[in-house]
């Protein structure tokens, strides 16, 4: 089949669809995979573009007008997409709500949104906090067919589409706005990653901005998304990818590594790949070459934030090391400074904080219920957007990083990572470079923990390459040693704990606030191994 690219001077999402409705009208918009659990489904860019004119009838019976807001807590599906299509149409901002957040970030959520209109799951609790008027996803279905509103409001380019809230990590979420101009942006940007009639499979929920800023990208370009099951399994998406015929297959480096190392993959067809992303956290060199090797296709790493939605990538024919070890260069439409605590841009190979600036930035921080119709009534936390995004549009990201001479970006840590030992700064990120080059490591995080002399101290999260009784140690002081031979001796690891696992977040990224939690408690690290209360700093056997 034909997949036609829409090009056109479209000033908003929806008649983007309603361009690829007729286009590509028979071109699958979404797949819902066979699973055990559930037969495929399927939705074409006409049947998409039909099925939110049904559920923005159902919507405006229910009182979301322009500059409503509506809350979708529901997993990755096509019904999501479809609601989300339809609280666009007309005018209304869609807050997409991680379906593994805990009850209280959703209630704050609901809270701060006050949407007009919640839905949720069938067959789920509706949740605590203001929802307005909920509705079950079974009834949305049923609305596909209906009749589309009788009024339709004139939207403009500068109406809010939909907040994105950060993972909050480091406290409740905050909530990205993003308009139709900035989904416009995003699509200029996407490029190695978006051709015409890619098939994608991604493992990003809908909630993420990874998907709610795409839309326009991926209606332009008549992509098929597939939707990963949940919860995510190696074995799923290998099959997935063969027999849907993936050409753009994503994933974060842990989900990468279990997929090259189960053994389905030994005899799948994954032929119809042209291309591998990933990003979120640091690839290892031998991951990138296993997967350049076993599928076939460049693999190419991708960097941004929730308030950025752009940020910066790999290309391929970018050296596997590059690929590795950088996040590289800004994509189309981004500029990209590192710069010290004043805003003054620092010297190649001097870390900074990472800065970007593009059309597809957020409009702000959510700062409340809209009090009108469309952007005019929206509200933005004006104090906190200031301490991140000047008036000159530049974005002051939460992350430390550098600049090679061939202008590729290094990662070195989050600012809220980053800790002080002995009045040292020490970057987590460079840390677990090197130690993750150590034969024995399979999986590492460092992490600061209180220290009474030196104020604070480093603590490393590992995982063993291969299951042992590993004398701790001794390891512990080879990756001492091997920290010491690239690096500073100050960032060598204080502590050792070996774990079977970490932590992950929703995101599937390594859980750095319940290690810095676990870390700060010594005697809870202690009782892992069954040893006294630990209160040294150097050599102290901690697993």
């Amino acid at each position: 089949m034909t997949v036609r690219q829409i090009v056109g001077q479209f000033e908003t999402v929806t008649e983007v669809l309603r361009a690829a409705a007729g286009d590509n009208a028979d071109v699958e918009a979404y797949v819902e995979p066979l699973t055990a659990e559930s037969p495929r489904r399927t939705v074409t860019f006409a049947e998409w573009d039909r099925a939110a004119d049904g559920v923005a009838g159902l919507f405006a019976d229910r009182g979301v007008t322009r500059g409503s807001v509506v809350c979708l807590l529901l997993p990755s599906s096509i019904d999501y997409m479809v609601c989300f299509a339809a609280a666009v149409r007309l005018g209304a901002i869609t807050s997409g709500i991680n379906t593994r957040l805990g009850a209280t970030e959703v209630a704050s959520i609901l809270d701060r949104t006050r949407p007009v209109l919640t839905v949720i799951d069938e067959g789920a609790r509706v949740p605590a906090g203001p929802t307005g008027v909920v509705v079950q996803r079974s009834v949305v279905r049923e609305a596909t067919s209906g009749p589309a509103p009788i009024d339709r409001p004139r939207l403009e380019t500068s109406d809010p589409v939909a907040v994105v809230w950060t993972s909050g990590t480091t406290g409740l979420p905050k909530g990205a706005i993003f308009d139709h101009q900035r989904l416009r942006a995003v699509a200029d940007g996407t490029d190695v990653l978006s051709e015409a009639g890619d098939r994608r499979l991604s493992p990003l929920p809908f909630a993420h901005v990874g998907s709610m800023t795409r839309m326009w990208d991926e209606i332009a370009n008549g992509i098929t998304t597939v939707i990963t099951p949940t919860p995510w399994r190696a074995a799923d998406t290998i099959h997935i990818m063969e027999v849907e015929r993936i050409t753009v297959a994503q994933g974060v480096p842990t989900q990468w590594a279990l997929v090259m190392a189960h053994p389905d993959l030994e005899a799948a067809d994954v032929s119809s790949l042209r291309i591998a992303g990933t990003g979120a956290s640091r690839v290892p060199p031998e991951l990138v070459a296993a997967m350049q090797e076993r599928l076939g296709v460049p693999v190419v790493v991708r960097y941004t934030s929730t308030e950025a939605s752009l940020g910066t990538g790999t290309v391929p024919g970018d050296a596997d090391e590059v690929v590795a070890t950088t996040v590289g260069r800004p994509v189309p439409g981004v500029s990209l400074v590192v710069a010290d605590d004043d805003g003054r841009e620092v010297a190649t190979g001097e870390v900074g904080r990472v800065r970007l600036s593009s059309p597809a930035v957020m409009v702000g921080y959510w700062g409340g219920p809209p009090t009108g119709p469309g952007a005019g009534g929206l509200v933005v936390d004006e104090p906190t957007t200031r301490s991140v995004l000047g008036d000159d549009g530049w974005l002051t990201t939460g992350d430390f990083g550098f600049l090679d001479p061939a202008h590729n970006l290094h990662l070195v840590g989050r600012a809220n990572e980053l800790y002080i030992r002995g009045g040292y700064n020490v970057y987590p990120a460079e840390v677990e470079g090197v130690l993750s080059g150590h034969p024995e490591v399979g999986q590492v995080a460092v992490v600061g923990a209180p220290d009474p002399v030196l104020g604070e101290i480093g603590v490393a999260f590992v995982t063993l390459a291969e299951p042992a009784d590993a004398d701790h140690d001794r390891l512990l002081e080879d990756l001492r040693g091997l920290v010491r031979t690239a690096l500073a001796d100050y960032k060598a690891p204080d502590r050792l704990v070996v774990m079977e696992t970490l932590p992950v977040t929703s995101m599937m990224k390594i859980d750095k606030r319940s290690l810095a939690d676990l870390a700060a408690d010594t005697d809870a690290v202690a009782a892992r191994a069954g040893a006294e209360p630990i209160h040294q700093t150097n050599g102290v056997r901690a697993s």
